[in-house]
């Protein structure tokens, strides 16, 4: 079977993407990966001192959106919520 989701979705969140990816999310080192705003917001909420961009085609507000919801979740938020 092959994972069709965005590089941002934890292997073990079961939940879908959102959409295509539209935002980059960066850890403290500047290692990233290109997600959709779900699992970006996810992943980014599970970061210390991580960072979110948007992708040059991305739709206006992306990257604040992610930023936005990633400071309303918990750390691996897969771990307690679907």
């Amino acid at each position: 079977m092959t994972d069709t989701r965005c590089a941002a979705a934890h292997p073990e969140d079961p939940t879908p993407c959102d959409g295509p990816p539209v935002v980059t999310v960066l850890d403290r080192h500047n290692a990233g990966a290109d997600g959709c705003e779900h699992h970006a917001a996810r992943l980014l909420a599970s970061l210390e001192g991580g960072k979110v961009y948007a992708l040059p085609n991305a739709p206006e507000g992306a990257a604040i959106r992610t930023f936005k919801a990633a400071g309303t979740l918990p750390p691996y938020a897969w771990r307690t919520q679907a």
